[in-house]
């Protein structure tokens, strides 16, 4: 429960354990016993090397491979056995508190202007801005890492519409506030007059704003009559890269000052551009250094108790999610303890069937709430409430007592330009030189996903986190349209989580007496996804070749050995199909999901796991890979009538089309020989049913990459020179002796 006993306030927020457990927990019992008989059987019917030669080693492999699922099966445990759910109360919160609610940083990140269209970052800007917060206690900081004039032109833009934009939410209570979602799925019809007047001119002003801003992208350059109404433009002359330039640190809106109100007469929440100093010499720490800048430049201004942090495509959808969050730091009796509140990431151009599988309903409503259960709730990165002083390597004590800022800003009698001066220093390449920032303070560096290295170490201070999955999306952000973006976005977050697994931050010896064991494991669940792609790569050639060969490698169905086989098999996966079912996904989203872990497993995790062995000999170093937000008009066309996006000739591409012809040709080759040629085979097919099956279901899996490479004739199609040489070499495979297949 969180907080509250007789006799006490009422608490802000009570936590729920999901109903079923002890159920659960017997039928995932029996799945054990099954994984357990299958190693079993691997061990004693090994065949010997005088009567089995070629299939000895294949055999082993499969033991090892079963070994490796069994044992990740046991992790993935961790997140199912205590899943909970939390329930605050808001209306609590606003009784007890009222005006004394602590004040909101909100950072937005960005890094290229090219990648991540000005547009799309200023409407994440302004939906923040248009919180149901107090504009006195809420700033608003964009970090640019891009450095880029463009930004910062979109931003002063966005300045200026936000004094229309911010009144008219309030006022209709406008949802979502993010204005391209806002005016892409509303309309002023069935509307009163007033509204609809509003409407239409609210519409105008945006849509003015949005070309001047595209204009001023496609152009390259910003108008001399634009430069001159803000300061801010001197700080770009023509020696500015995105890799080589000074500190620059902007208020755009001074939320301390009277006159900066909006178009009803009310104050503009405090709005502050910064791109930190970049050097070509100096390593800056991808998105973690941006952080930490901006945790510095706004202590030097709002200080705010609470920070948000947003990825600049993750617009804010509940303009209440702050009133939810603070429920959770601001309980009596539990809320001091609590580090941060992290809501799922949920995208707003998913479709039905969701073709990449790049939001899963059972990670958001199980897995993450399961790992919650022991207090470990992951911090994914964005849509992320913190508690500044967690952020600032502050370790928690029972003695702690949380302290509000009752001030609105730290250096309220400081000019504009006095706090810009002073900003400046604190985003320069060297501040941090000396400091253990990075180490033990703010953001941690040296790993792509510095966000779930930097909630275990704060854990391991002793806070707690909190997973909160609301009915009402808090954040949409935008997914994935094509299978590579997915791929390579797959491929940095599995190479970031092994490097932590491999390091002395690995949960089971770094968080060993911090953290629950619960909250160890669940961890491992996504820091283990890079080391599951050679068992998958292994189960997805082996087999098929063997049936191919007409060898088995699994038990006769008339075997009592075949039942744990068929029970642990049909189990897991009938579990998991009703699973997504019942967290609200269709069954082609779930068998879209399928094909998507099989197909990371022999892309995006097979090149994360040898990137960390590159890096771990020296090879090579941690890079930070951003997904492209453009997306080209056929790209979104076909991604809406939801057909994957191949669509060139990468190295992944070549994997997934070779694998999948491989299993094609040992299908139909297998079923083939048993049907016309060999009565032999016939006579073994008993033991080859649990190949085929495999074999046909990996079929069915890749039926769209079929597609994609015999029928299809869009631009999206695999390119007839992956074809050729995927049918050449999985034809090769086809063909090898069997001794070197096995």
């Amino acid at each position: 429960m969180g907080g509250g006993g007789e006799g006490a306030v009422q608490p802000l927020f009570v936590t729920k354990q999901l109903k079923g457990r002890v159920a659960y927990r017997c039928f995932a019992s029996t799945i054990f016993v099954g994984i357990c008989l299958i190693l079993v059987y691997r061990l004693k019917h090994i065949p010997s090397s005088e009567e089995h030669e070629h299939g000895r080693w294949a055999w082993i492999g499969l033991f090892m491979a079963e070994l490796w699922f069994g044992f990740y099966w046991i992790i993935t445990q961790s997140a199912r056995w205590n899943v909970v759910y939390r329930l605050p109360f808001k209306n609590r919160l606003l009784q007890r508190y009222g005006d004394k609610l602590p004040a909101l940083d909100v950072f937005v990140c960005t890094a290229d202007p090219t990648l991540e269209p000005p547009t799309l970052v200023v409407n994440t800007v302004l939906s923040a801005m248009a919180y149901n917060y107090p504009t006195e206690k809420l700033s608003v900081y964009l970090s640019d890492d891009g450095g880029s004039e463009l930004t910062f032109y979109a931003l002063f833009e966005a300045s200026r519409f936000a004094k229309p934009w911010i009144p008219f939410c309030k006022k209709f209570k406008v949802e979502p506030r993010s204005p391209h979602a806002y005016f892409l799925n509303q309309n002023n019809s069935d509307q009163d007059i007033t509204f609809t007047h509003e409407w239409l001119t609210i519409k105008r002003l945006y849509e003015d704003m949005k070309n001047r801003i595209e204009l001023a992208a496609e152009m390259g350059s910003i108008p001399k009559e634009v430069r001159d109404q803000h300061k801010g433009f001197s700080e770009w002359d023509s020696k500015i890269t995105k890799k080589d330039h000074q500190s620059i640190v902007q208020i755009l809106i001074d939320g301390r000052d009277t006159k900066s109100l909006d178009g009803d007469g009310n104050r503009l929440p405090t709005l502050v551009y910064m791109a930190r100093e970049k050097k070509p010499q100096v390593h800056h720490n991808f998105k973690a250094g941006s952080m930490n800048a901006l945790i510095r430049v706004s202590s030097e201004m709002s200080n705010g108790d609470i920070i948000l942090n947003l990825d600049c495509d993750m617009y804010p959808n509940d303009p209440d999610a702050v009133m939810d969050a603070l429920c959770f730091f601001l309980d009596e009796e539990k809320g001091k303890r609590v580090c941060y509140v992290q809501y799922p990431q949920y995208y707003n151009n998913l479709q039905p069937s969701n073709i990449y599988s790049c939001s899963s309903m059972v990670v958001n409503k199980i897995e993450l709430a399961g790992v919650d259960g022991y207090g470990g709730a992951l911090y994914c990165g964005t849509g992320c409430f913190h508690r500044r002083e967690s952020l600032c390597g502050i370790k928690y004590s029972e003695n702690f007592k949380a302290e509000w800022n009752s001030k609105t800003w730290k250096n309220a009698e400081k000019t504009v330009q006095e706090l810009e001066e002073a900003s400046k220093v604190l985003a320069s390449c060297s501040y941090e030189k000396g400091t253990l920032w990075g180490k033990e303070m703010g953001l941690m560096y040296g790993c792509s996903v510095e966000d779930i290295i930097t909630g275990l170490a704060i854990q391991c201070k002793g806070w707690e986190a909190v997973h909160y999955n609301p009915n009402k999306r808090g954040f949409l952000g935008v997914a994935a349209t094509t299978l590579d973006q997915a791929l390579i976005q797959y491929k940095r977050w599995a190479e970031g989580m092994f490097q932590i697994f491999i390091s002395k931050y690995c949960p089971f010896f770094y968080g060993h007496g911090k953290i629950k064991l619960g909250a160890q494991m669940g961890y491992c669940v996504y820091l283990l996804w890079a080391p599951n792609s050679f068992p998958m790569l292994y189960y997805t050639i082996i087999p098929p070749l063997f049936l191919l060969h007409g060898v088995a490698l699994f038990p006769e169905v008339s075997s009592p050995w075949f039942l744990p086989f068929a029970y642990a098999f049909t189990a897991k996966y009938t579990y998991s199909m009703l699973e997504a079912l019942w967290c609200g996904d269709s069954f082609k989203a779930w068998w879209n999901l399928e094909r998507s872990w099989l197909i990371r497993s022999s892309t995006s995790y097979l090149f994360a796991f040898i990137d960390n062995l590159r890096k771990l000999l020296g090879l090579s170093e941690t890079t930070f890979d951003i997904t492209d937000k453009v997306v080209d008009e056929g790209v979104l066309k076909r991604y809406q009538q939801e057909i994957m996006e191949f669509g060139n000739a990468s190295l992944m591409v070549y994997i997934i089309s070779t694998l999948a012809l491989l299993n094609l040709f040992s299908f139909l080759g297998g079923m083939m020989r048993v049907i016309i040629f060999s009565k032999e085979f016939r006579n073994g097919f008993s033991g080859l049913i649990p190949h085929i099956i495999l074999c046909g279901l990996t079929v069915m899996l890749n039926l769209p990459v079929y597609r994609a490479l015999f029928i299809r004739s869009d631009k999206g199609r695999i390119p007839s020179s992956v074809m050729f040489t995927s049918i050449v070499l999985a034809s090769l495979a086809c063909l090898l002796p069997f001794h070197y297949c096995s």
